[in-house]
């Protein structure tokens, strides 16, 4: 694989909506790195849209990402300097954290420390959030430490919510907000290697 510039991996489990954004910005600003796409689920919409964007992607077990050195060797080999968690929901391992300490970060669709933690995601903390009544929410992205949601921030947005707003609107003003500072955010940070 290609060893002169630094690449970057992206661990998602979904669609890939954050991740293909963050391919594009890459490939708009001309910035001359290769995408490693991760995924625990085979069948993730988000391998077949980053492989058509060149990534290189792969699926791994449960037991391959917790009891194995596989991805850790796996990055390794392939000169990756930041892991992107985008759309993630394990816990990362220790030796993954290890190898790469502070370069490991994740994008939460809440204002941290708010709406965190094991089992907040996608659209329960939109729920959670009008629930709440909240005048506003918005998005976290944040280096990955041992505990869910947790790491030193890196940056915050928000966007206002109105009292009619439904889980579904919430979703969408804070997708626009993940779209459009998460690919600046890791631009930056890869920048700085």
């Amino acid at each position: 694989m290609r060893n002169h510039s630094p690449n970057i991996a992206i661990f998602a489990s979904g669609s890939g909506s954050n991740a293909v954004q963050i391919i594009n910005h890459f490939k708009t600003e001309n910035i001359d790195t290769h995408f490693f796409v991760l995924s625990n689920k085979k069948d993730a919409a988000v391998l077949e849209k980053t492989e058509a964007l060149g990534a290189t992607t792969m699926s791994f077990s449960r037991e391959e990402f917790y009891n194995s050195g596989k991805i850790v060797r796996f990055l390794t080999e392939n000169s990756v300097q930041l892991v992107v968690l985008a759309g993630f929901l394990w816990l990362v391992p220790q030796n993954l954290l290890e190898a790469f300490p502070n370069k490991i970060i994740n994008i939460h669709p809440a204002l941290l420390p708010k709406y965190g933690g094991k089992g907040m995601y996608g659209m329960r903390v939109h729920t959670a959030v009008v629930e709440a009544q909240e005048k506003e929410t918005g998005i976290t992205i944040h280096f990955v430490d041992e505990e869910y949601d947790h790491g030193k921030t890196i940056l915050q947005k928000t966007c206002n919510l109105d009292p009619s707003d439904s889980p579904e609107t919430v979703a969408k003003k804070v997708q626009q907000l993940e779209h459009k500072y998460f690919p600046l955010v890791v631009k930056q940070l890869y920048k700085n290697f």
